[in-house]
């Protein structure tokens, strides 16, 4: 029975990637081009059963992770989860236990999909991109019609029946310049576990989409809705890049692929058994096998998925190896890698200077709160030290002088009012 010898985490497309939805910028509606001919974009019982099987055989870890994603997985309906769920158990181990996971636009969440969810402790993650006007910018029907209302309302139900979820907001050229209207929005929503996704669409000639968002916008987006976080609501709210901002000055090891030094171990299996290195890289070039001929441990742990994740710290820039935040963001996730350093070396990330602004303007925050928790203080001391600083640096600023918030204005244009 092979077992892997790491930790990983299986994207699941058991319906392939059909799609309720047609947002502008989802980059994997087109996939089911690599499946033509038509035909159910179902995964079969047989398929299904015996990845579980695999993924029950090949995780390292009694906790055994199952991530389902789409397209939308919901179109597939309340009793295919089921069946799923009866499978994990007659599969299931003694030693094990299954967790499962979904992600889901939200639009066809009901009553009794939230009591389900709710009754079987599913995580749930939910895309959402903030106010109206911003989402409904993309995220729209086939019929190009608004979805806001229908993803707050999944998340409304998602609440009231104390589903464990989080909220991902694709951050593009339109939300970019709302930071602190966008985080305000969550937090008046309830939501207290946030994803900041940024949109990086590259088009064919090598240039990225107007739809992209632009890479200093996205450091300033992180950078403003971190002073107000900082100071207001650390353990309150719970940002995913800033938990990984703060693993380098404890000397933690990241957990988020985009920014671990290699990257490999978040694969994807498509509906018809398909192994592939990434969810970023579902094509020809990248597909290693099939789950019916293959067992999905020798998939992961395969020479040539482990040369896919090594890949992504052995050809770093030099630029991006003598940086002084490389721990931070270790180059980016490699679809990124789309421009030149100043020396003229392929490789940079595309967000490289929205990185650099993010990780510069918080390091100093992030290793005062290292220090806070080598000494049993919570995190959220952090935001007393911040306040009182604040106060002393106010107490000190004339009205002309840069605001000591940090936010690059003047004082008496920004937090003087």
């Amino acid at each position: 029975m092979p077992t892997a010898t790491r930790e990983f985490q299986v994207m699941v497309k058991p319906g392939g990637a059909i799609c309720n939805l047609d947002c502008t910028y989802c980059y994997y509606l087109v996939k089911d081009e690599l499946y033509p001919g038509g035909g159910p974009r179902r995964m079969p019982d047989d398929v299904l059963e015996r990845y579980i099987v695999q993924h029950l055989e090949a995780c390292p870890i009694p906790l055994v992770s199952f991530a389902w994603h789409g397209g939308e997985p919901t179109l597939l309906g309340l009793d295919y989860f089921r069946k799923i769920l009866a499978l994990q158990r007659k599969h299931q181990p003694p030693d094990r236990r299954c967790v499962n996971g979904i992600q889901t636009n939200g639009t066809l969440i009901d009553e009794e999909w939230a009591k389900f969810l709710a009754a079987e402790d599913f995580y749930v993650g939910l895309s959402l991109d903030g106010p109206a006007d911003l989402h409904d910018r993309h995220r729209v029907t086939k019929g190009q019609r608004p979805t806001h209302r229908e993803t707050m309302r999944a998340l409304r139900l998602l609440q009231q029946h104390d589903v464990r979820h989080d909220v991902l907001c694709v951050v593009h050229a339109d939300n970019a310049r709302h930071p602190t209207r966008v985080y305000r929005f969550f937090k008046d929503a309830g939501v207290r576990y946030l994803q900041f996704l940024p949109l990086v669409e590259r088009r064919p000639d090598g240039t990225v989409s107007e739809r992209t968002v632009p890479a200093e916008a996205y450091g300033e987006f992180l950078c403003e809705v971190f002073d107000e976080w900082v100071r207001h609501d650390v353990g309150r709210v719970i940002i995913q890049a800033f938990d990984e901002a703060l693993r380098p000055a404890l000397g933690i090891e990241h957990a988020l692929c985009i920014v671990r030094e290699t990257c490999g171990d978040v694969p994807v299996v498509e509906h018809t058994g398909d192994f592939y290195s990434c969810d970023h890289f579902v094509d020809p070039g990248h597909r290693l096998g099939n789950i019916r001929e293959t067992h999905l441990a020798d998939l992961v742990e395969s020479p040539v998925q482990r040369a896919f994740g090594d890949a992504k710290r052995d050809t770093l820039p030099r630029y991006c190896r003598e940086c002084a935040v490389r721990a931070w963001c270790n180059g980016g996730c490699p679809k990124d890698r789309l421009i030149q350093t100043p020396d003229g070396e392929p490789g940079l990330n595309y967000l490289c200077q929205g990185f650099q602004r993010f990780f510069r303007h918080t390091r100093p925050y992030w290793e005062q709160a290292a220090a806070l928790i080598r000494v049993g203080r919570p995190l959220e001391a952090l935001m007393e030290q911040v306040r009182a600083a604040d106060a002393q640096a106010r107490a000190r600023a004339g009205r002309n002088d840069p605001c000591p918030c940090g936010s690059g204005r003047k004082f008496k244009r920004c937090c003087l009012r």
